[in-house]
């Protein structure tokens, strides 16, 4: 129940008067951003509170909430995501209040499909906040990428799985996307298609903010280490080029210019993946990890990097660095002269910026995720098991001004913080598995106002040659018959843009298409399905989009001419094979990491179709694969070592679960089918299974409704191999 002090207003009246608001006094500033406008977890606002209690002191209000990460303070409201519900209506949910009364103004549930990610780990990517537009992107846990506008409706929204490949794995660490200038930058691990296939790789996408069309993809680093990350990085300007800073789930920081995505440096850091994200502070680095450091069997490391060279700069650009420190999570914090970072264990340390040698350290809880946030000379820190501490730092140590734990209600046991605090209007805000809590004096009057952003450093004057050019959108799927304008932008070789271009075009392998002098590509409604590609050229310089084409339905597949280019997603252990005189699709085992994968294939707003497949399992020792089809979310398994039949959606929850007995044999052929149907607010599932050889049985083995159903997905198929599984004559199908 909501708790707030002040007495109730209209909220479109309030946001307003207080956007409007002419007294600006230096705590109206925002922090739209998770570690706020510069990425750096430094607010310059003043006369925050020193103590509070969740009990009321200093606690302007408060709402029920289930949080996992940092919220967003801009435009006058407060937003973040989280989880909500139990059983079938367990859902990832994001919502904005009233910064000042804490008044919800909307709330948008999703369901969670295709991942393996549990319950308690949604909502851990962060929502980021334009104060330009007002929008607010989230991308939920299984890489559902949505834009928001200030009364909660979806502007744009992209399956960032069924269209780019984004891989989902059990971890559930999920990056934030970032907001620079007109784009939206955001990284991702997976395997595309086209260009982008091949094994997963963890790959930066440039997105326009307004529309969410891909502007640029980038792939500079090599095999992950981890199929989970969640560094976010940063963006600054370094000799006069305007740079994006990230971790890598490579083990490597890389430097991007962060209009076109060109590499710049790299620097290896880790035999791991990077979740720790860098902060910039002139033009240097800080960042650390706690795996095993490149060059030692030491495990963890803080460094201080230069950041204005190219090419690698592993050997060349240390400045220093402090060696055995686990900081795995808890992103580093830049002031005065001191970085501060927590370890996994939750401990504090204050390092000096020139040399890195520990001036103090200091316990604040027993598991270090969070970072910590400097404001008004405190330090304010959230630690997983529910302690908030708020410090006083200086040269020599630290003082503790005040410390709360807070505890899940109704249950014995401390509430998780795995987010920040937000400093935005004066209050400090933040959330957790106990609520989301506005903290500050109550007595004090409201102003809500944009904050000013950073100043990252002068650019360098563009030159007028272009260096690098985009065809815009990059990344495209089309119905056969559509028209697709493409724009070519133009950059000069320090990555600024010269503005959009007139070019020559070209269309390869898509038939029956044409591009006209203008860049509009008409595509043919007679053609199959099919993928190609449409460049630009402009001097000696080309571009490339890539495009796939969809038919209207039904669509059939015996991979007689190969893997199908448009379909996604997989990785490196899926090919087209001989088997007895036939070509099949074979999965085998993963060579790293998880041997779950899912193939797509086709647009992610179908509905109201059927997809069909026939399967082939092998068996070692005891060992038997799950293999099945996805159709809108749901996914049929025939599960070997179970020897059942289960149709569920979302595989770590089971939030829809139906499975009957179906003893199966390994080296046989057996043919699925798996058609959804929505009937008013309920959703039925229905799938069947036999034999290849036998005819098909009028009844259906197993069914499934679903109360809260999902209304669109890509049709796919799926399995959990350590052993090779087979694939043949896929089909889908307008349901009749």
């Amino acid at each position: 129940m909501n708790t707030a002090v002040y007495g109730s207003k209209v909220a479109a009246a309030l946001l307003v008067a207080t956007v409007l608001s002419l007294a600006v006094p230096a705590a109206a500033q925002d922090w739209p951003s998770w570690r706020g406008r510069g990425q750096t977890g430094v607010s310059e606002t003043t006369g925050l509170v020193s103590s509070w209690s969740p009990d009321g002191e200093n606690l302007v209000w408060s709402d029920a909430w289930v949080g996992r990460s940092t919220p967003a303070v801009f435009d006058g409201r407060v937003c973040a995501n989280g989880r909500t519900g139990s059983g079938v209506d367990e859902q990832e949910v994001v919502a904005c209040w009233n910064a000042d009364t804490g008044s919800k103004l909307w709330q948008h549930n999703y369901n969670v499909n295709n991942t393996t990610v549990p319950f308690n780990r949604l909502g851990w990517g962060n929502v980021t906040g334009d104060p330009d537009t007002g929008y607010l992107y989230a991308m939920n846990i299984d890489g559902h990428l949505n834009a928001f506008d200030r009364d909660g409706t979806v502007v744009w929204s992209r399956r960032l799985a069924e269209e780019l490949g984004r891989a989902s794995g059990y971890g559930g660490r999920t990056s934030t996307p970032l907001v620079d200038e007109d784009q939206l930058l955001l990284s991702i691990i997976g395997a595309g298609w086209g260009n982008l296939g091949g094994p997963p790789r963890h790959r930066y996408f440039g997105f326009d903010k307004m529309t969410g069309a891909v502007r640029w993809t980038s792939t500079p680093g090599g095999t992950v280490a981890d199929m989970n990350t969640q560094s976010v990085g940063v963006v600054g300007v370094i000799n006069g080029q305007r740079l994006w800073i990230d971790g890598n789930a490579d083990g490597r920081l890389y430097a991007l210019k962060a209009r076109t995505g060109e590499k710049v440096w790299e620097f290896h850091l880790s035999k791991r993946g990077i979740n720790v994200s860098p902060v910039l502070d002139g033009e240097t680095v800080y960042v650390a990890h706690s795996e095993e450091n490149v060059d030692a069997s030491t495990m963890g490391r803080v460094v201080a990097i230069d950041a204005t060279g190219t090419g690698d700069v592993t050997a060349t650009h240390e400045r220093w660095r402090a060696d055995e420190m686990g900081v795995g999570f808890s992103s580093p914090l830049v002031h005065d002269g001191r970085v501060y970072v927590i370890d996994n264990s939750a401990n504090l340390f204050a390092l000096d910026t020139a040399s890195g040698a520990v001036q103090w350290e200091q316990s604040v809880g027993t598991v270090g995720k969070a970072s910590p946030v400097w404001a008004d000379g405190k330090l304010f820190i959230t630690e997983t098991n529910g302690n908030v501490t708020i410090l006083q730092p200086s040269a020599t140590g630290a003082t503790e001004l005040d410390h709360d734990e807070l505890m899940v209600p109704g249950e014995n046991r401390a509430a998780e913080i795995y987010g920040s605090f937000a400093v935005g209007y004066g209050r400090l805000y933040v959330t957790s598995e106990a609520g989301i809590y506005s903290i500050g004096n109550p007595t004090d009057s409201f102003v809500a106002r944009a904050g000013t952003a950073p100043d990252l450093g002068a650019e360098l004057a563009a030159t007028s040659t272009p260096s690098v050019l985009q065809v815009v959108p990059a990344e495209i799927i089309a119905s056969a018959g559509d028209t697709i304008e493409f724009e070519v932008r133009a950059f000069d070789a320090g990555g600024r843009f010269l503005g959009v271009q007139q070019a020559t075009w070209q269309v390869d392998s898509l038939a029956g298409g044409s591009v006209s002098t203008q860049g509009v590509l008409t595509t043919d409604a007679r053609a199959s399905n099919q993928a190609g590609t449409v460049t630009a050229t402009l001097g000696g310089l080309t571009a490339v989009a890539q495009v796939r084409v969809f038919a209207p339905l039904p669509w059939s597949e015996n991979f007689e001419s190969g893997r199908p280019p448009f379909w996604i997603g997989g990785g490196g252990s899926l090919a087209v094979e001989d088997l007895g005189g036939n070509q099949v699709f074979r999965k085998g085992a993963s060579r790293t990491g998880i041997h779950r994968h899912a193939t797509y294939l086709g647009p992610a707003d179908m509905s109201g179709y059927t997809v069909q497949v026939d399967v082939l399992a092998t068996e070692q020792g005891r060992r038997r694969p799950d293999i099945g089809l996805i159709n809108s979310g749901y996914t049929m398994d025939l599960q070997g070592n179970r020897q059942k039949v289960q149709i569920q959606s979302w595989a770590a929850e089971l939030r829809i679960k139906e499975e009957v007995d179906f003893p199966w044999e390994p080296d046989t052929w057996y043919r699925l089918k798996l058609r959804v149907d929505l009937e008013g607010e309920r959703g039925i599932v229905r799938g069947k299974v036999w034999p290849r050889d036998a005819t098909e049985p009028t009844d259906w083995t197993i069914t499934a409704e679903d109360p809260l159903p999902n209304r669109t997905g890509s049709p796919g198929i799926i399995g959990y191999s350590p052993i090779n599984i087979y694939f043949d004559n896929v089909s889908v199908v307008e349901n009749q």
